[in-house]
């Protein structure tokens, strides 16, 4: 090249117009990541944003950047093809989460900046090194992605990523050596007595503690912790009976039902069955608790497998397949809905479909009908002095005779698969919510239902918008309902579902500790809150970090004794009382 040329190189690279790529890059990420920050709700629109600032970019660089034109065109083109064949080597969990998007909402952000950040540094560089370093910046900042995998979401859709090629706590709890089975003195007659967590959200599902009362100054007198343990991968939460305590893992090729000495940590039993279950939100694992009635423990895998077992040794009672039995598709989440066993029939929900069973023998009993996906459980519940099974999914929430699988009534909903439980608030009143992420509607809505002369009725006595529930249970206490939305935590009246208050940033699970008025809160990151579950105000009274890890397993507490978990690991707690139990 001449002096002439190399002149003219110069002006060229000096005259691009740089501001317009800056300006939307910036745009871009502020929107893309620091708005779902600040506002969890919005990361439709931050994924959005993210998406039209890139194709700005592009407009920006092809027309009005002054670049030579085979920068303009060969940059574009050499992007297109960096993402193309990089989404061929992806992980797979980079490749399926977010149904198939997540690689092109997070590599068009970090694409774009990394094109900008080349075009202003190299500005004045000579032409060749422009070229080979821009041909560098765009197989980097796409190449790198092969280099990752992710360990999962949290609630608001962020990613735990990691080197593709590290360890996961899975592999480290599969080589470790340290997990033999012990033998455990149980008392016969404390074992006789009904469990006192007898599985999903404790005895009526509803995750409400009562008869006893802790200290909540965690600055003077902080849980004591009793033991911790690594744990294999699932959603499961606890059940506990006596001195054992119940719960579901994924390890290795086997998922296994499994049950600990509650004072120890120490491992009794385990039940194995040869089946896995993945995805790339929640990881691997089973979705659903154990359910205790009668000195057996009922279960339902991931994949379908319904197992009876004998609480003492893990002795197997009978099994079914209940995906084989209703010929129902394995959703994107697997299997998820907790059994609940009433009198002679355990119901189990295979996604938006229930099927029950004869606890004794094991037989079929008899099948609901098929309304789409749902993650939720079927709800045992007493509504105009009549037992039945409330279940919601995607078409509908119904009630179902539990002996014979008859539908009492039905309530159309608009779409969107359920996740959380119904709750009720009377003998005839109950609250769901509507909708999820993927639909226009999401509300609550307070529902009457009565059983006359002319048959069952219902009636819609309110709805709002001012909390909007998702992936978390919700509380109702005196006459108001505290939930989450996004990582907040809220508060509405159950007149008319007016808010009353909105505050923290927890996400995670409930446990209401109904006797002091206290909301025992397990964050989504593994920390314990206590908060005052009243309307006047949010007012959080202690905090305190319990285990490390996304964690969206329930909470279980029994007296003082309070037990969590995540994917990773395990520990119990005893929290300070405050008065006797």
């Amino acid at each position: 090249m001449d002096i002439t040329d190399s002149t003219t190189t110069t002006l060229q690279n000096k005259s691009l117009r740089l501001w317009p790529g800056i300006l939307f890059v910036i745009l871009q990420w502020l929107i893309r990541f620091g708005l779902p920050a600040i506002s969890p709700g919005s990361i439709g629109i931050g994924i959005f944003g993210g998406l039209i600032f890139g194709l700005l970019i592009i407009i920006w660089w092809a027309f009005f950047s002054r670049a030579p034109k085979f920068e303009r065109w060969f940059a574009i083109l050499l992007m297109v093809v960096a993402i193309v064949a990089t989404s061929q080597i992806n992980h797979k969990s980079i490749s399926t989460a977010m149904m198939g998007m997540m690689f092109p909402f997070y590599a068009i952000p970090v694409m774009c900046l990394a094109f900008v950040s080349w075009s202003f540094f190299t500005r004045n560089l000579s032409l060749k090194t422009r070229r080979l370093t821009m041909v560098a910046s765009i197989l980097i900042a796409s190449g790198f992605w092969a280099c990752l995998r992710t360990n999962g979401m949290d609630g608001q859709s962020r990613q735990y990523f990691a080197l593709r090629w590290s360890k996961t706590a899975e592999d480290r709890i599969l080589k470790s050596s340290d997990d033999k089975l012990t033998t455990v003195s149980v008392d016969a007659s404390e074992m006789s007595k009904e469990a006192e967590w007898p599985g999903f959200r404790g005895t009526e599902r509803d995750g409400i503690v009562h008869n006893v009362r802790i200290n909540t100054n965690w600055t003077q007198s902080p849980p004591v912790e009793m033991w911790r343990k690594s744990v294999g991968p699932a959603c499961s939460s606890f059940a506990i009976h006596g001195v054992l305590l119940f719960t579901q893992e994924q390890r290795g090729d086997y998922e296994m039902v499994t049950c600990y000495n509650l004072n120890t940590g120490a491992p009794v039993w385990r039940h194995n069955d040869k089946t896995r279950f993945w995805d790339s939100h929640a990881g691997a694992g089973p979705r659903s608790t154990p359910t205790l009635y009668n000195g057996r423990v009922y279960t339902s895998g991931a994949t379908g497998i319904v197992n009876v077992l004998d609480e003492r040794d893990g002795k197997v009672i009978w099994t079914r397949n209940a995906a084989e039995d209703t010929k129902v598709k394995l959703p994107g989440w697997g299997y998820t809905g907790s059994p609940v066993v009433i009198d002679s029939v355990v119901v189990v929900a295979v996604a938006g479909k229930l099927i029950a069973y004869d606890i004794i023998t094991g037989n079929q009993r008899w099948e609901g009908p098929d309304g789409g996906e749902s993650y939720s459980s079927p709800q045992l519940m007493t509504i105009d002095g009549v037992r039945q099974v409330v279940f919601m999914n995607m078409q509908s929430i119904t009630g179902f005779a539990p002996d014979s699988g008859k539908e009492l009534w039905q309530i159309k909903v608009p779409g969107g698969a359920p996740i959380i439980q119904p709750a009720q608030i009377n003998q005839s009143d109950i609250l769901i919510n509507i909708g999820d992420v993927t639909t226009p509607l999401r509300e609550m809505r307070c529902i009457t239902i009565k059983n006359g002369s002319d048959g069952w009725k219902t009636e819609e006595r309110w709805k709002t918008d001012q909390l909007k529930p998702y992936f978390n249970d919700f509380i109702i206490h005196k006459d108001h309902v505290f939930g989450f939305e996004g990582p907040g935590l809220v508060c509405i009246d159950m007149e008319k579902g007016n808010r009353k208050w909105r505050g923290g940033r927890y996400g995670g699970q409930l446990l209401l500790l109904a006797d002091q008025d206290i909301l025992l809160v397990l964050s989504e990151k593994g920390e314990l809150a206590l908060v005052k579950a009243a309307p006047e105000q949010f007012k959080e009274l202690a905090r305190f970090p319990a285990i490390k890890g996304k964690t969206w397993n329930h909470p279980v507490m029994v007296g003082n004794i309070l037990v969590v978990r995540n994917s990773e690991e395990m520990a119990a707690f005893r929290l300070p009382v405050n008065v006797p139990v």
